[in-house]
């Protein structure tokens, strides 16, 4: 059983595997990153200075005597909360990721049909003896219709 588990490890498709989910999650943090310090605080800024992080409704209060400033404070005081901008920003980040893919995609599929066209260019055309053979079938078809 621990050598067909080596064996399994050991195929490259569970390498590759193992290497996309790494880079994947790296990449999600840089995404995240992206669209939490980049890009929310701009839309903010221009609708009207509005951190999204903070946008929430309070479903039950907690220990909150008034309204919470913060979604942190809110947190701290015990309240439950439905946190819509924090939805807002996995939703940005989500489509900021599903276009990254799509175009690694695109860039793979093109890189893919010069592969193709270029093997197809490079295959040499057949040599003189098929070529004869390829005759003497054909007047032998036509002989015999």
């Amino acid at each position: 059983m621990l050598k067909e588990f080596k064996e399994f490890v050991a195929r490259g498709n569970v390498l590759d595997l193992a290497v996309g989910v790494i880079i994947g999650a790296a990449f999600g943090a840089i995404t995240k990153s992206v669209v939490d310090d980049l890009v929310m605080p701009i839309i903010g800024l221009i609708i009207g200075k509005v951190d999204f992080a903070n946008l929430f409704v309070t479903l039950s209060p907690g220990k909150l005597a008034g309204p919470a400033a913060t979604l942190a404070e809110a947190k701290a005081a015990g309240a439950v909360t439905l946190n819509y901008g924090l939805f807002i920003n996995v939703v940005i980040n989500f489509f900021l990721i599903a276009f990254a893919v799509f175009l690694l995609v695109k860039f793979v599929n093109r890189l893919r049909a010069q592969m193709v066209r270029a093997a197809e260019e490079t295959v040499a055309p057949p040599a003189e003896d098929v070529l004869l053979l390829r005759e003497i079938r054909d007047e032998l078809k036509r002989s015999r219709a």
